[in-house]
C-alpha cells in the first residue's frame, strides 16, 4: 500500500530504485538478528549494486522533483522496502519449516484478506467503473506480477537463501527503468545508464557466487 501511495507522485523508475533498498534491509537484519556472515562476494555485490542505485536515483532527482509530493512519495516507497525487508526475511526462515507452496498461500491469502478488509473500511466498492480493462489489468497484476513471482521468490530462497536472493532482485530497477521508457514514456538518463552496469555486474557476482557454492556442496 506504501508502494501504490507513493507512485503517484514519483516515476516508476524512481519508484524501483526506492524501493530496492529492501535488500539493504533485509541482509542487515539478516545479519544482526540471526547472525549470518557475509561474504566478500557478497559485500562487493553489496556496495556495486546499491551504488548504481544510489547513481541512478540522485540522478533522476534533479528531473522529477517538481512534484510538490516528491519526498513524501518517496518517503511512502521508503516506508514499504522497510516493511518487505521484514517479510522477505521471515520468508527465508519459514519457507524452510512449512514449505514453499504452504507458506507462500498462506502469506498470499493473508495479505488478501488484509486489503480488503482495509477496502471496505476506506472506499465504497459502487464507486469502482468495473470496466474490462481494468478487470484484464486487475487480473494480471494479481496472477503475473503478484502470485507467480511470490511462488518463484519463495523457491528461490529455499534454494540459496534470502541474502543471494535480497542481492540478485537487484536488477528489478534495471527491468523497470527500460519498461518504464518503452510502455510509460520516461526519459532514461545518463545516471540510469551507470547505475544499470554497476547494477549488472553485483548480480553476475552473486550469481558466480552461488554456483561455486554450490559446486562445492557437490
Amino acid at each position: 500500500m506504501f508502494d501504490f501511495i507513493g507512485l503517484q507522485y514519483v516515476s516508476a523508475g524512481l519508484e524501483r530504485l526506492i524501493l530496492f533498498l529492501y535488500p539493504t534491509f533485509s541482509v542487515l537484519i539478516n545479519t544482526w538478528i540471526y547472525k549470518t556472515k557475509l561474504n566478500k562476494t557478497q559485500i562487493l555485490a553489496l556496495v556495486l549494486t546499491y551504488l548504481g542505485i544510489g547513481i541512478a536515483y540522485f540522478g533522476e532527482m534533479k528531473i522529477d522533483t517538481s512534484n510538490p509530493n516528491f519526498y513524501y512519495g518517496s518517503f511512502m516507497i521508503f516506508l514499504c522496502a522497510i516493511t518487505y525487508s521484514f517479510y522477505l526475511v521471515g520468508t527465508g526462515r519459514m519457507v524452510q519449516k512449512v514449505g514453499v507452496t504452504r507458506y507462500t498461500a498462506y502469506a498470499m491469502l493473508a495479505a488478501t484478506v488484509g486489503i480488503f478488509l482495509h477496502f471496505l473500511l476506506t472506499k465504497n466498492i459502487q464507486e469502482i467503473p468495473f470496466t474490462p480493462t481494468l478487470i484484464w489489468y486487475t487480473i494480471a497484476l494479481a496472477i503475473v506480477a503478484t502470485v507467480l513471482p511470490s511462488f518463484m521468490m519463495s523457491n528461490g530462497m529455499k534454494m540459496i537463501g534470502s541474502n543471494n536472493v535480497s542481492i540478485i532482485t537487484s536488477i528489478g530497477p534495471v527491468s523497470t527503468i527500460i519498461q518504464a521508457h518503452f510502455f510509460l514514456g520516461e526519459t532514461i538518463i545518463f545516471p540510469q545508464l551507470i547505475g544499470t552496469i554497476l547494477v549488472i555486474i553485483g548480480v553476475l557476482l552473486i550469481g558466480w557466487q552461488s554456483k561455486k557454492e554450490s559446486a562445492e556442496k557437490v
